[in-house]
């Protein structure tokens, strides 16, 4: 067994990848779903020993069922198209875009309707989550059936934190008020990951030596959370990964759909440059400065989702490790045809260590393939 909910005995504190310390700036904002650094340092911090861990997840869960991110590219449940996948007939199909970035996407409406093109429409409210069995329904080229989203079922609460000074009734100057944000979940909700380890003695990932039940210390101040197993989420992932697996074997256009924050690092002198899209798909509009094409299409992502880890230097410090910038679940990216991510592999062509794999073994960049049915 290796899918798990973790529910919370109390509210949880998971703060933003902001710099924060008391004086410099008085308030902490909380940011939800924990990053896979925070809970890969639970799960360790219960077990007492380092293991190197490979995570799926988190998603949110309710009624030992899976909710996934709403995906990013629909208009009034519809998909965005890319211009160069429109009909010939269109009149947008023959605009002009910047070739060096992805192509712009344009809506469709109904008949009789002029289409928007998706930058200069009226913005909306997106967000949410839909169950596993919209998502399966999607995969399965059956389409997207926004009637089932949810809001996020979580509210976050604000604490204040004073310290007085001695013998005194009044707050210290220095050092003396902050405030924190922390998050609590509905009733009824939790996260839901997969917990594997490596066993160099094997070769292989195993379930984790975990008990029936553990309370893990999670996120800021320690708040507990409850691990259990669940074997119907490791059902559902299985269906998923069916249907995900068929489309990516098919040599025809697909969407790449992120359900966990995606990580896109490349080294360039000495710097790690961070975009919304994997550096090795090559888009497939050709241009002299970038005379290789590649399957990369149109991208659909929004606002990018600060990450900040640390860096262990031996067993008793760590350091923060540089900031990166994922991009957000529920961005959905159009490809020719389907391609593999670099980062899934532990090692490079030439034999050395890919460092990027971690990101994945933590449960960034996590893809589920669909279909294109237009």
């Amino acid at each position: 067994m290796s899918w798990f909910t973790l529910s919370p005995l109390d509210v949880w504190m998971f703060r933003d990848a902001k710099p924060f310390a008391p004086g410099e700036r008085a308030w902490a904002n909380s940011s939800f779903p924990p990053s896979g650094h925070t809970l890969a340092g639970a799960v360790q911090a219960h077990l007492g020993q380092p293991l190197t861990l490979r995570l799926r997840g988190p998603f949110l869960c309710h009624d030992e069922r899976l909710y996934f991110p709403v995906p990013l590219h629909l208009e009034d449940g519809s998909p965005l198209v890319p211009v160069p996948w429109l009909d010939q007939t269109d009149p947008y199909f023959h605009c002009h875009w910047d070739p060096t970035r992805p192509a712009p996407l344009v809506s469709l409406g109904p008949a009789g309707e002029e289409p928007e093109c998706s930058q200069s429409s009226k913005k909306k409210k997106t967000g949410g989550y839909l169950p596993f069995e919209a998502v399966q329904k999607a995969l399965e080229g059956k389409g997207w059936d926004l009637s089932q989203a949810i809001k996020p079922p979580l509210k976050y609460e604000v604490r204040p934190h004073n310290t007085l000074q001695v013998s005194k009734r009044q707050v210290r100057e220095a050092d003396g008020y902050f405030v924190e944000t922390c998050i609590r979940l509905q009733p009824g909700w939790s996260l839901a990951l997969s917990i594997e380890g490596w066993d160099p003695d094997r070769e292989a990932w195993d379930p984790l030596p975990l008990a029936q039940e553990a309370v893990l210390r999670l996120g800021g101040e320690g708040h507990g959370a409850l691990l259990a197993p669940c074997p119907k989420l490791q059902e559902q992932w299985q269906q998923l990964q069916a249907l995900s697996q068929a489309t990516f074997r098919q040599a025809r256009r697909a969407l790449a759909y992120l359900v966990t924050p995606g990580v896109f690092i490349k080294k360039v002198d000495g710097r790690s440059l961070c975009r919304a899209w994997p550096w090795e798909w090559r888009l497939a509009t050709p241009h002299p400065a970038h005379p290789l094409t590649g399957p990369l299409v149109s991208v659909a992502t929004g606002k990018p989702v600060p990450i900040s880890g640390r860096l262990r230097v031996d067993r008793q410090m760590s350091l923060p490790a540089p900031q990166v910038f994922a991009a957000p679940p529920g961005s959905v990216y159009y490809l020719e045809q389907p391609a593999p991510l670099n980062q899934e592999e532990p090692e490079l062509e030439d034999g050395r260590l890919n460092v990027f794999h971690r990101w994945r073994l933590l449960g960034y960049s996590e893809l589920l393939w669909l279909p294109w049915a237009n």
